[in-house]
């Protein structure tokens, strides 16, 4: 289903706050790695709004989450002070494990191996 222009600018918008946000609380640099919000979506009805996040060399990243979640209440209470004026109501946040980055990371790793089994079974052939 496609994406209203409403919903993309409420995404925008909630997209930046949570970076301020997630900076002044200091919810950034948990557990020995980086948090960061890879992206925010909202349900056509303004009403949720699901915070995709990016781990990036944290120990136990489904702990990491549960810390998040638990901090929900403050998040949304400091996104409420932020947005007041310009949203009627704030929406239900839910928090997501993105983890695209790790499928890339998967991915290149298979391309390597590829390539070396390539070369490998090139100096084979050639030799025989």
């Amino acid at each position: 289903m496609q994406e209203g222009k409403r919903q993309k600018q409420v995404a925008g918008l909630l997209y930046e706050e949570f970076n301020e946000i997630f900076r002044k609380l200091g919810l950034g640099m948990m557990d020995g790695g980086m948090v960061s919000i890879a992206s925010v979506k909202v349900t056509p009805d303004l009403l949720e709004a699901r915070i995709y996040l990016s781990f990036f060399k944290v120990a136990d990243p489904k702990a990491t989450l549960k810390k998040i979640e638990d901090k929900a209440w403050e998040i949304k209470r400091e996104l409420t002070i932020r947005v007041k004026h310009q949203l009627r109501r704030i929406p239900e946040l839910k928090f997501f494990v993105d983890d695209t980055l790790e499928h890339v990371f998967r991915m290149e790793e298979l391309f390597k191996k590829i390539n070396e089994e390539k070369k490998n079974d090139q100096g084979e052939s050639e030799e025989a």
